[in-house]
């Protein structure tokens, strides 16, 4: 970083905005282009900068006709329907509508802060008429915000952990933090918080949870801890959200306790069974298209024996779906998978010959909810039911893996904070996985998280810049 990067903690700023991944990069690039000088604080490293965003791989927006890198329309209604769906209708429904409307413009105008799009996505994951891909991944996307935010002039301050926000008179002031070893103060006339979740304070987790979050794999950044999260509570700050309710997928057992990223979520389910310690399956594996229900299997996997589950197919499904960063296990024979992942030899086969007995005539297609389903067993499986008979035979352990929590502040239509009476904030917004509860009640749909990200983060953005140009 240059000199004339980095944070001034002498000067006041209009706009102070905690964290450094996508929401936050939006909102200080709307707060700037709003006329507003801007800082940010990030208390990463400058190399594991931009929180879960570095992890993730599109976004979820709607449009009214195809375009060169979305294969077809996607409306307001639709999406608004899939996330009812999903949510099973715990999501705040002004806010839902607010933010997919804007979630139109936000396809021109992220592209406009530099983002580029590859053209859409083909095969099983079934995204390509709804989500946009990034050229380049998250951590791309994130730069080319990051060169954005230098090139108008945002400050950014790396290693800067906020330790005290300071409120006066029901507004924001300033913050405390430790930046190089030193206790430092940063006054500003507005905040935006978009510091993440707490899903990396397993602690935390486990007032929710109990002792088994402690089997709980954290898939992104090992540095939201919530910290700034429980000092809004403690100021008296609005909550929403329940503390067991998170974005949770099934991924690889293998994988670090921190920050394994998307390469060690598993897309397979629908094209097996899925067994838990004891060789019993316990919930269908083919309710419905995969983006539409991959994220209920962490959920699913955590209220199981050990919090532990294996995916079971054979070779005919081996080349349908992304794989994962390590190699599924490998067998000739069921019972031989079996030995490998020290489950019970008669019991998985059981299983698997019951499972077989059930699959009904059917034309398999993975692209479509198709008519391949059992009978006379319990659970079903609705979709994509086929014999795992071909060997060799192949299975992956999975485990929770905890992507962001859902317990937030709340905010209304401005993206502004509430205090407990629910009285608004003038000075104080928020963005991204710390106000996610107010759309995310449960439930996900893939790509929503940087749609919340990036439409709460341009208007929390806009709303603190203005908010300082009145002082």
């Amino acid at each position: 970083m240059t000199e004339n990067t980095m944070v001034d903690f002498s000067q006041k700023y209009d706009v102070l905005v905690i964290g450094g991944g996508n929401a936050a990069l939006c909102a200080a690039i709307s707060a700037a282009r709003n006329g507003a000088s801007v800082a940010i604080l990030e208390a990463a490293p400058r190399f594991y900068r931009g929180g879960n965003t570095r992890h993730t791989r599109n976004m979820r927006c709607a449009h009214d006709s195809a375009t060169a890198t979305l294969s077809g329309p996607y409306t307001e209604d639709e999406f608004y329907e899939d996330l009812l769906r999903v949510t099973k209708g715990e999501t705040n429904p002004e806010l839902a509508k607010m933010m997919i409307h804007e979630s139109k413009e936000m396809l021109n105008w992220i592209v406009e802060q530099g983002v580029r799009f590859q053209p859409s996505l083909g095969g099983t994951l079934s995204l390509g008429r709804t989500n946009s891909f990034f050229l380049g991944g998250g951590r791309s996307m994130l730069n080319a915000l990051y060169r954005t935010a230098y090139k108008l002039g945002v400050k950014i301050a790396y290693d800067a952990e906020v330790t005290d926000l300071i409120i006066k008179d029901n507004k924001f002031s300033k913050v405390t933090l430790t930046y190089k070893g030193q206790e430092k103060e940063l006054a500003a006339r507005a905040l935006v918080t978009a510091s993440g979740g707490f899903e990396a304070n397993i602690e935390w987790l486990k007032q929710g949870w109990g002792d088994i979050a402690e089997n709980f794999l954290i898939r992104g950044t090992p540095y939201n801890k919530g910290s700034i999260l429980k000092n809004l509570i403690s100021k008296g700050i609005k909550t929403i959200g329940d503390p067991t309710q998170c974005h949770a997928v099934a991924i690889d057992a293998r994988a670090p306790k921190f920050d394994g990223g998307i390469i060690t979520r598993l897309d397979c389910v629908v094209f097996g069974i899925v067994v838990n310690k004891n060789c019993e399956r316990f919930y269908d594996e083919g309710e419905d298209i995969w983006p539409k229900r991959y994220a209920i299997w962490g959920r699913l996997v955590a209220m199981q024996p050990e919090q532990i589950a294996y995916i079971i197919f054979d070779a005919s499904s081996l080349e349908l779906f992304m794989p994962s960063l390590y190699p599924p296990v490998k067998a000739d024979t069921i019972e031989e998978l079996a030995t490998k992942l020290d489950l019970d030899v008669t019991k998985l086969a059981t299983t698997v010959n019951q499972f077989n007995e059930a699959i009904q005539p059917g034309t398999f297609d993975n692209t479509i909810l198709d008519d391949c389903r059992t009978e006379g067993i319990t659970p079903p499986k609705t979709h994509w039911a086929r014999k795992i008979k071909k060997p060799p035979f192949y299975a992956y352990p999975v485990r929770p893996g905890i992507t962001f929590t859902y317990l937030g502040v709340k905010v209304n239509k401005h993206a502004q904070m509430h205090f407990a009476d629910d009285t608004a904030v003038a000075n104080m917004f928020a963005a991204g996985e710390i106000m996610a509860g107010n759309v995310l009640g449960r439930g996900y749909a893939a790509g929503i998280g940087m749609t919340i990200g990036s439409v709460f983060g341009r208007i929390a953005g806009e709303g603190a810049a203005q908010y300082a140009n009145k002082r």
